[in-house]
């Protein structure tokens, strides 16, 4: 195994507690779902050490970092990949086999991410691979998805679609960081005042609708190296609280309705938009990524350097097709409102930092 600290005495015992400490069972009990999750979990406490080293030397070196924009991660079944990559497959097939595990009964419980359909999913995931694999500091930034589009059944000789409930038994991969979840405000009308000391115009947002981006931290592995880089899902879900009062008055529709709207914006991947509503969803779902995005990055940047001037010294933005090119705007909107640039200071910056990955000829794009 590439990892020096891996032992199979101390896998097994992992395994051992993971079992214990998740489901109240031993080895003998566990479903095959349940040996997943445990040698996933045992697996993510050896990268984990890699991750925390890894991040800790970017911020020390001021690396300059991509952040790498999609709508789309196909990544593929996570506990296989990265033992492949960490040369470790063979060594946790043989600790597996003499706890009478088969590792190939336990990779075939994971359900594949349901981040992407297609070309541009699977784009993104190599790019997340090739930069892991190359030492690049990096984040990759998206969505996480509750459901995929759908998942095909055949009943009768027909197709019939039903929903990818791919997070119906937990990703054992990924880190919840509620620490730094971002809010995102949707709608509402913009009001202008001068600021008494400058005589600039203050451009204020109000009567907008409140969600929060949680994000959601998994490792991508590079082959035979030790600095995973970070795929950055993010989650929505309410700023409000829940409405006990109308809860109790029996009026459910308006105690769950600032959750059920925000929920919405990260719950299927590619909602259909053969109507309206589903047109502004989309678009919904596009500005948040953006804005979770920008104001992640201007404040992780702000952390460690005290002049935003330095940002385009520091931080590469390269957009996988037109869904996140919001973000080009809302890096502009956050500069000028809330950072104090001019326009043409802005402008320029934003010219510095952002690329663009072209995947069709066609004129929309």
């Amino acid at each position: 195994m590439f990892s020096k600290r891996f032992e199979k005495k101390a896998f097994k015992a992992a395994v051992k507690d993971n079992v214990k400490t998740l489901y109240r069972k031993t080895i003998d009990e566990a479903t095959p779902q349940q040996l997943f999750q445990a040698v996933s979990y045992a697996v993510k406490d050896v990268i984990i050490d890699d991750w925390i080293e890894t991040q800790k030397r970017y911020d020390e070196t001021d690396a300059k970092t991509v952040y790498y924009m999609s709508m789309e991660f196909l990544m593929g079944r996570a506990l296989g990949n990265n033992l492949i990559n960490m040369t470790a497959y063979k060594d946790v097939k043989e600790a597996l086999e003499e706890m009478n595990i088969d590792l190939n009964v336990i990779e075939d419980q994971e359900p594949d991410a349901a981040l992407g359909n297609g070309g541009l999913g699977r784009l993104a995931a190599c790019f997340l691979d090739s930069l892991a694999t190359l030492n690049y500091p990096a984040y990759g930034c998206g969505i996480r998805y509750r459901y995929g589009m759908f998942k095909q059944k055949i009943k009768d000789g027909y197709q019939v679609e039903v929903p990818d409930n791919w997070l119906k038994e937990g990703n054992p991969f990924e880190i919840r960081r509620e620490e730094y979840a971002k809010e995102v405000r949707f709608g509402g009308n913009i009001r202008f005042e001068k600021d008494p000391a400058t005589g600039k115009d203050i451009f204020i947002q109000e009567n907008y609708e409140s969600v929060m981006a949680v994000p959601y931290d998994m490792p991508i592995i590079g082959y035979k190296t030790k600095t995973p880089v970070t795929l950055r899902l993010w989650s929505a879900r309410s700023k409000q609280r829940f409405d006990l009062h109308s809860f109790n008055e029996g009026i459910y529709d308006k105690a769950m309705a600032d959750q059920t709207f925000a929920e919405a914006i990260s719950k299927v991947l590619y909602p259909s938009d053969d109507h309206m509503q589903g047109k502004m969803l989309r678009l919904k779902q596009f500005y948040f990524l953006a804005s979770a995005t920008m104001q992640s990055m201007i404040k992780r940047h702000k952390a460690v350097f005290d002049d935003l001037n330095s940002l385009p010294e520091h931080v590469v933005i390269q957009i996988n097709e037109t869904h996140p090119a919001l973000a080009m705007p809302e890096l502009m909107r956050i500069l000028m409102d809330e950072e104090d640039f001019g326009w043409d200071e802005a402008y320029g910056m934003v010219k510095k930092i952002f690329h663009y990955t072209n995947h069709t000829i066609m004129s929309e794009a």
